[in-house]
C-alpha cells in the first residue's frame, strides 16, 4: 500500500484547506483511511477516519468543523477543514489501518497563522 498526501499550506484563521491522500495497492473491505497529525513533541492523533462501511469517526478537536469522504473511484480520501484555528497547525499523515497493520503516507504540514 502506498499514501500520497496533498493539500497541506499556509491559511489564516477561520480558513479552510482540503486534503487528499491518494492509496495505490491492494485492498480490502476491512481498510479502514484516516488523517492524524501531529506537532512538535507530542504524539500523532488522530483526526478523523472513514471504513469502507461508512462509519465515521471525528476526533473531539475537529468535530464540527472537518468532513472526511472518501471516493472509491480514484482511491482517495478527502478531509475537508473549517473554520481552521492556529492550534490545528501540525503536520497531517494520511493513513490506512489493516487489522493490525497501519500504514503511512508522507505527512502534509498545515500551518493556520493567527
Amino acid at each position: 500500500v502506498q499514501l500520497q498526501a496533498s493539500g497541506g499550506g499556509l491559511v489564516q484563521a477561520g480558513g479552510s484547506l482540503r486534503l487528499s491522500c491518494k492509496a495505490s495497492g491492494f485492498f480490502f473491505a476491512a481498510d479502514v483511511m484516516g488523517w492524524y497529525r501531529q506537532v512538535p513533541e507530542k504524539q500523532r492523533e488522530l483526526v478523523a477516519e472513514i471504513a469502507n462501511s461508512g462509519r465515521i469517526k471525528y476526533s473531539d478537536s475537529v468535530k464540527g468543523r472537518s468532513t472526511i469522504s472518501k471516493d472509491n473511484a480514484v482511491n482517495t480520501v478527502y478531509l475537508q477543514m473549517n473554520s481552521l484555528k492556529p492550534e490545528d497547525t501540525a503536520v497531517y499523515f494520511c493513513s490506512l489501518r489493516r487489522f493490525s497493520q497501519q500504514y503511512w503516507g508522507q505527512g502534509t504540514l498545515v500551518t493556520v497563522s493567527s
